[in-house]
């Protein structure tokens, strides 16, 4: 696209071009491919639990994970330090960038969150992707904007003063963001979704972070999954809930040795001079954000910058999540693809020791990661057939490691409930009761869900296709419907 924002960017050059395989990256995804072939031949040729081996793997590595994280959340269990007079640090600038496209459903509980901020941001630039539904009248009737020319800012709201509209042609949420980062004036930049709803006080724990940690380059919040309130979207916020529950956790643990990727583009901030210094959003990828991330860690280890990455559990928001099948598989099915995109485009720096845990420990994680669902399939898959061969004599000791990783999951899922509400600092829309049918449920349903949409990640990554697709805002409109009325 040639787009005046986006050029500016060309010069820094985004993402350089595919380096050479190095030998260990060949052997860590090369490994994690053959054991595969060799554990699902092995079903074939041996009785027994070894039958299950492709099983038994995959229960032994998230188990692994899970071990990993329980110890190193435990300092979450510890008393939270009084403040003490410190020395006074200067007050980081603070903007947000909200990308939408056609989100006018929503756009006005998004906007209400951001003004009502208990520490106002200084800017707030609404980056419209060539929106064709109400957001014109709706910027312009409701908040007091005049429609700028395209591809230009406009002046600030006549009733709101920090409020901006940016508004492009339709280019992606990428190009929207990096005009956006051209645009905007202060130190820290926080992208939002537009369908996602920031707690009142989101802004100053953002800004507090940005302002203490002078190395912080980028954090994330902690988000809460909203769906519909259909039966099949109470369904899948009760999955989704535990499933973010324990994935926020998993970054917390990641930060502890600065190996933290994985933010939520629906509600990060960054340094906005870092991301300008690495050349934006990279407009290719499907995952924008994670990719960043990469790139930012990249910088830091080729400039000898001591720059970090957070998740900030005083920092937290709601946003709109899957309501159904079609769409919570369309989701996975973007998110991984745009996941394997990225460990291709940066699989140099696996099994990197100049990365410190994040190229030794959390890269080569991430290369057992893009062949995990079809470990966790093919695990399914075949105790399904033994099920139908009725095997006793691999389906007896196969019960038993299921039944051992059931009640190790049923021991995390409610550690994890527990420390997440000690981390948080209060209580979440998850509960013990809950927890428990959880653990019990997932793995023969919401888990298969999510490996089934991961695989058809892989087809959009091998067929380099897939995009941001459609997608319909439900959850946050409906849940603001609820309480208002």
């Amino acid at each position: 696209m040639n787009d005046p924002f986006q050029s500016a960017f060309v010069a820094a050059s985004p993402r350089l071009s595919p380096p050479s395989t190095p030998l260990r990256s060949w052997l860590i995804h090369g490994g994690v491919l053959m054991l595969w072939a060799l554990l699902f031949a092995m079903a074939f040729k041996v009785g027994n639990v070894g039958a299950w081996s492709v099983g038994v793997a995959y229960v032994l590595y998230d188990t692994v994970l899970l071990l990993f994280v329980a110890w190193m959340t435990l300092p979450i269990l510890r008393p939270r330090p009084s403040p003490s007079p410190a020395a006074a640090v200067r007050r980081n600038t603070l903007g947000v960038i909200v990308a939408s496209h056609n989100e006018a459903a929503v756009l006005p509980v998004t906007l209400s969150a951001l003004l009502g901020q208990t520490d106002a941001p200084d800017r707030i630039v609404i980056a419209d992707d060539g929106s064709t539904d109400g957001t014109a009248e709706l910027l312009t009737t409701h908040y007091g904007l005049v429609a700028p020319e395209p591809g230009s800012l406009s002046a600030a709201s006549a009733t709101h003063p920090s409020l901006y509209w940016l508004r492009l042609p339709h280019g992606g949420k990428a190009v929207a963001l990096n005009a956006a980062v051209l645009c905007i004036d202060t130190d820290t930049v926080l992208t939002v979704d537009g369908d996602t709803l920031l707690d009142s006080h989101a802004i100053g724990a953002v800004r507090r972070a940005f302002s203490e940690e002078p190395n912080l380059v980028a954090a994330t919040g902690v988000i809460t999954p909203v769906c519909s309130r259909s039966l099949a979207g109470r369904c899948f916020q009760w999955f989704q809930t535990y499933e973010y529950i324990r994935n926020f956790l998993s970054r917390y643990a990641w930060m502890r040795v600065n190996g933290l990727l994985l933010i939520s583009g629906a509600f990060a901030g960054f340094r906005t001079d870092a991301v300008r210094a690495v050349g934006g959003f990279d407009t290719d990828c499907l995952v924008e954000d994670y990719e960043l991330i990469h790139r930012l860690h990249r910088h830091a280890q080729a400039n000898g910058l001591p720059w970090t990455v957070r998740v900030l559990g005083d920092a937290q928001a709601h946003t709109d999540a899957p309501s159904s099948t079609g769409a919570f598989l369309r989701q996975r099915r973007r998110w991984f693809g745009g996941f394997l995109q990225t460990q291709f485009w940066y699989r140099a720096m696996v099994g990197d020791r100049r990365y410190g845990w994040l190229g030794v420990a959390m890269l080569p994680v991430k290369a057992i990661d893009t062949l995990q669902p079809l470990y966790g399939l093919a695990a399914f898959g075949l105790l399904l057939m033994y099920l139908v061969r009725g095997n006793v004599g691999v389906l007896a000791p196969v019960a038993g490691v299921i039944g051992a990783k059931i009640v190790l999951d049923l021991a995390f899922h409610l550690w994890s409930v527990y420390l997440y509400r000690r981390w948080i600092g209060h209580s979440s829309e998850a509960n013990m009761a809950q927890a428990f049918m959880a653990a019990l449920i997932e793995p023969f349903t919401f888990q298969i869900l999510r490996h089934t949409g991961a695989a058809w990640g892989w087809w959009t990554f091998l067929t380099g296709g897939g995009t941001w697709g459609r997608q319909t805002r439900v959850g946050l409109v409906d849940a603001d419907g609820a309480r208002r009325g």
